[in-house]
């Protein structure tokens, strides 16, 4: 059976609020909405079973209109969402991922999931120590996101003896307008979804 990956969805017109002084409202929803699309679409190529973890009704209707499977998190935090996904992988491995990495590819995906498929957990940090990835087989897990969140879930794992993945494609997210400039030049996705509606 296929690996569940969760992939928490913030809901649009809330997300990447740190960008707000780069780009206008509109370019920040069609930015989140590619990311996460783009996302479910890589991990479905590679054979995963993507669950988005919709934070609200608009992106649980987002998500469906693309065929995706759905939990809708109801205002439940970060933590219960990822819970729901393990849940619903009823004991066969699970994969959880952020929506907002944009040099995420199917080769640094086929990684994560090939660990977690042979019963290894896996395990990436980001550049502020939270966990953009993060999976194993274990039928319940105490997730702890949020600051410093990496530390946490790697002792958690400690005793699986999990695989770390130091990868700049799981590393790098856009939280600063400094990192969309950056994205912008190094990713042609991104420069075309916001000149589409920014051209100046």
């Amino acid at each position: 059976m296929p690996i569940v990956a969760g992939i928490p969805v913030k809901s649009f017109s809330a997300a990447k609020m740190r960008l707000a002084a780069a780009i206008a409202p509109e370019a920040r929803i069609a930015l989140s909405q590619e990311m996460a699309r783009r996302t479910c679409t890589l991990l479905a190529e590679a054979g995963a079973r993507p669950l988005v973890l919709a934070a609200d009704t608009e992106v649980a209707r987002w998500a469906k209109a693309l065929a995706h499977e759905v939990v809708l998190d109801e205002g439940s935090d970060l933590n219960q969402a990822a819970a729901a996904a393990v849940r619903v992988a009823s004991g066969r491995p699970w994969l959880l991922l952020h929506a907002d990495l944009p040099l995420l590819d199917s080769e640094v995906l086929a990684r994560l999931l090939a660990a977690v498929d042979d019963g290894q957990s896996v395990i990436a940090p980001s550049r502020d120590g939270g966990t953009p990835a993060i999976g194993a087989s274990a039928t319940a897990f105490e997730f702890s996101y949020g600051p410093s969140s990496f530390h946490r879930h790697l002792r958690l794992l400690a005793p699986s003896h999990p695989m770390v993945v130091v990868d700049p494609r799981l590393v790098i997210d856009l939280d600063e307008p400094s990192d969309l400039e950056v994205a912008r030049r190094r990713v042609p996705w991104i420069a075309t979804v916001l000149d589409s509606l920014d051209p100046s």
